[in-house]
């Protein structure tokens, strides 16, 4: 019962940082149980059993607030559904020496990702509700992100997601809304890859899958609203440097890096990633005070047009005097 409600808390904070930013519920949850000693190949596998869950209540509650383009989702999520199930089958061949360092090695490649991205260079904002790519942009980006997401435990919203974001054609809360929505059938494809590929050893995890899914399922819906209130730069930020930390753990580890290489090497990475979460502080801070600064520049715009106004009725006032 414990060990279901750590997991369930996990699924709740996971989901919490997916439905913000529209991806890592995978790498985090993943990262969290490979960390924690559970072979690549079952980790992944448990989370995206879960996944299948949390995404079809993320996409609901997305339906709900209208945050999502059902075109980009089908022409995303198909080609994803594919390529989710060829990295379950690949993943699930290796075994669990040759898995970590390459499950863990994808994962902090996508936290470095996540990382630059959302602290260096954040996400472009358009207002545009539906997407102009076409399935010839949107084919290739799915496969290659259902591939990865499947064989690394995690990528499906950090590759897709920012993609999208940075070709500034799409509102965000389309492409979150989109994404999360286009992953159930991604998480649906890959859980069916690891059943074949693990046979009964799939199912060795089921109070890991449960938590997860409970966790995620009751955040879902505080995560959909989530996305225009949570400063996607400083979560971005703090999420990409969680995950590359914890993944360069295990590397070093798997690698037999110790004493002061790896001191150094821990200390190299939190000294960077703390400067990287004063700069996206300070520009969420920013764009926060330039929103403030617009909403007072039209107030005075406002009450400017309406003296005139005040000012014509006086003389006449006066005349009549």
């Amino acid at each position: 019962m414990f060990k279901l409600l750590i997991f369930t808390l996990v699924g709740v904070g996971a989901q919490l940082v997916d439905g913000a930013l529209g991806m890592a519920f995978g790498v985090t949850a993943t990262t969290l149980l490979v960390f924690s000693g559970v072979g690549p190949a079952h980790a992944s596998a448990a989370v995206h059993f879960a996944e299948v869950g949390t995404t079809l209540a993320s996409g609901a509650s997305h339906w709900r607030f209208r945050n999502i383009d059902w075109p980009l989702v089908l022409r995303l999520g198909v080609p994803g559904a594919i390529g989710a199930f060829l990295g379950a089958t690949v993943l699930s061949q290796l075994s669990t020496a040759a898995a970590v360092p390459v499950t863990s090695t994808i994962l902090l490649a996508i936290g470095v990702y996540v990382l630059l991205r959302f602290s260096i260079r954040p996400p472009a904002v358009n207002d545009a509700r539906t997407s102009p790519h076409t399935a010839k942009f949107l084919s290739p980006l799915g496969l290659f992100g259902g591939f990865i997401d499947a064989s690394g435990g995690g990528g499906w919203g950090p590759i897709t997601t920012s993609t999208l974001l940075s070709r500034g054609k799409t509102a965000p809360r389309t492409v979150i809304g989109s994404v999360s929505a286009s992953e159930f059938l991604v998480s649906a494809a890959a859980s069916i890859g690891f059943i074949f590929g693990l046979g009964s050893d799939f199912f060795d995890n089921i109070p890991i899958i449960a938590g997860l899914a409970l966790g995620g399922i009751i955040a879902a819906p505080v995560a959909a609203w989530l996305v225009s209130r949570v400063p996607a730069t400083l979560l971005g930020t703090g999420v990409g440097g969680i995950i590359i930390i914890t993944n360069a753990q295990k590397l070093f580890k798997t690698f037999d890096v110790t004493g002061v290489p790896a001191t150094l090497g821990y200390v190299s990475l939190v000294a960077v990633w703390a400067g990287l979460l004063v700069v996206a502080w300070r520009r969420s801070r920013l764009s926060a005070a330039e929103a403030a600064g617009d909403l007072h520049r039209i107030d005075a715009e406002i009450d400017t047009l309406g003296e005139p106004e005040v000012q014509s009725l006086e003389p006449s006032t006066g005349e009549k005097a």
